[in-house]
């Protein structure tokens, strides 16, 4: 069995995200920016610009940005979890800002937004690995209720770059339940968190 460990993309483990990032669909462009800029910035930034701003994320942030997945030892997956009102897009997009029931203000709303799985390690439930520690470091910083906005993938073929907002299942094992379906294959999903365990 592999040995997993999930540790915060804080100071000193920017390499680590780009090794992550890197390793299959949109994140090695993206930069996990995506929800981090409103669309007309997302645009106008060149990849150099994006990545200048996840090295700033990750050397000066705190809490940290991301929690990053190391698959004997070795960086393999990625979740962006933070407060949800400081991930500018998410207030900025309709289907999300039109039916959550959780004002888009609230400090104590945070978002599980954005997962990364290096190919090669695909397979492995290193999302519900990722998650329950999403969760975990959500609560530590003093989260009311974590929020997210999977894909349902019972609802027709999606391809494999869209499943980074996460896959519906995956949320429900963790507790999570569904609190609106702004369109068939697109969920909010919400947990509440007891501060003192779930």
């Amino acid at each position: 069995m592999p040995e997993i460990v999930i540790s915060p993309a804080s100071r000193g483990r920017f390499d680590d995200a780009q090794h992550t990032l890197s390793g299959g669909g949109d994140g090695r462009s993206c930069q996990c920016q995506w929800w981090m800029m409103t669309n007309a910035e997302f645009q106008r930034a060149s990849h150099e610009e994006r990545r200048a701003l996840l090295r700033e994320e990750v050397e000066s942030g705190f809490p940290a940005p991301a929690l990053i997945a190391y698959v004997d030892g070795e960086a393999a997956g990625w979740v962006r979890v933070g407060p949800r009102a400081a991930q500018v897009r998410i207030g900025r997009t309709r289907y999300i800002a039109g039916h959550t029931p959780e004002p888009l203000d609230d400090p104590d709303v945070w978002a599980v937004s954005c997962f990364v799985v290096r190919r090669e390690h695909r397979g492995r439930g290193l999302n519900a690995r990722l998650l329950a520690a999403a969760v975990d470091f959500a609560r530590e910083q003093g989260a009311r209720l974590v929020e997210a906005y999977p894909i349902d993938t019972t609802v027709g073929k999606k391809p494999a770059n869209e499943l980074y907002h996460g896959i519906l299942s995956v949320f429900e094992a963790a507790g999570f339940h569904e609190v609106a379906r702004p369109k068939p294959d697109r969920v909010i999903v919400a947990l509440e968190l007891d501060r003192n365990g779930r």
